[in-house]
């Protein structure tokens, strides 16, 4: 299966959403599955100390001898410490928990907000597309991971909270473009986890829509207990079981996104 390439020059995207749980990081390792699938050249950078992406991804951080943290202090280039992910057909550049240290060694440095802008620029001409996987809180790492980008995938429940939750990220969003990222916008809202029977998610849906319009993708991702074993596997859900409901949604997502990215 291929699509068309993307337009010239990688396209950066953040998968971002300051509230925790609402599927951030199995959404970018399926994105970044889905996309390499359909012919996309793909590089997924784990801006999270957790390193999650980079295990679901199916590269063992612990042994990773370059990873996002040498990057961000100049002391290795994309190109090498980039990992290629035979399994799920798209590189990597991971995370370990040395990265919690990168936060407070940034706050001194020169340019602490564009180190990832920089070191992307580098490396642009190999990718169509770079999806970098935020941690929920607002820090220094989520920054560069701003200013870099051209555009930020929110994943989101259909849930009350979930909508106070997107009016903060929203109006950081609005302050990085004003101030840092020119560039930076919502690309859209992803509905995950849907369950099209509880009523609430249905109502939530609707106001998504009815406020966001076209920002908010027409792919829905259901609530799907193939997606949830598979991180267990080290896994995307797309590579672990192609055939799932879940899976075959992140495929249909990735290819809502080359289309998206063809009208920008």
């Amino acid at each position: 299966m291929s699509a068309e390439r993307a337009p010239a020059g990688a396209k950066i995207f953040c998968v971002a959403n300051q509230k925790g749980g609402v599927g951030k990081t199995t959404t970018t390792v399926n994105l970044a599955a889905g996309l390499a699938k359909v012919g996309q050249r793909v590089l997924m950078i784990d801006l999270d100390p957790q390193g999650n992406a980079t295990m679901g991804s199916g590269v063992d951080k612990r042994k990773l001898k370059l990873t996002i943290y040498d990057v961000l202090l100049e002391s290795a280039s994309i190109a090498e410490a980039r990992v290629h992910s035979d399994k799920c057909g798209y590189d990597v550049l991971g995370a370990n928990r040395e990265l919690a240290g990168a936060e407070v060694e940034l706050v001194e440095v020169e340019r602490r907000d564009q180190r990832l802008k920089l070191a992307i620029a580098a490396a642009a001409a190999d990718y169509d597309f770079v999806l970098i996987d935020c941690p929920p809180s607002l820090s220094m790492l989520t920054l560069n991971g701003l200013c870099c980008a051209h555009g930020v995938i929110v994943p989101m429940q259909c849930e009350y909270f979930a909508l106070e939750g997107l009016t903060d990220l929203v109006n950081t969003i609005k302050q990085v473009h004003a101030n840092m990222n020119k560039d930076l916008q919502i690309i859209g809202l992803l509905r995950v986890m849907f369950d099209p029977r509880i009523t609430l998610q249905q109502q939530v849906s609707d106001q998504l829509k009815s406020h966001f319009g076209e920002k908010v993708f027409n792919t829905v991702i259901p609530r799907n207990v193939r997606l949830a074993e598979a991180p267990s596997y080290g896994l995307p859900g797309v590579v672990f079981d192609p055939a799932a409901r879940g899976s075959m949604a992140y495929v249909e997502f990735a290819q809502e996104m080359v289309e998206r990215i063809h009208k920008m």
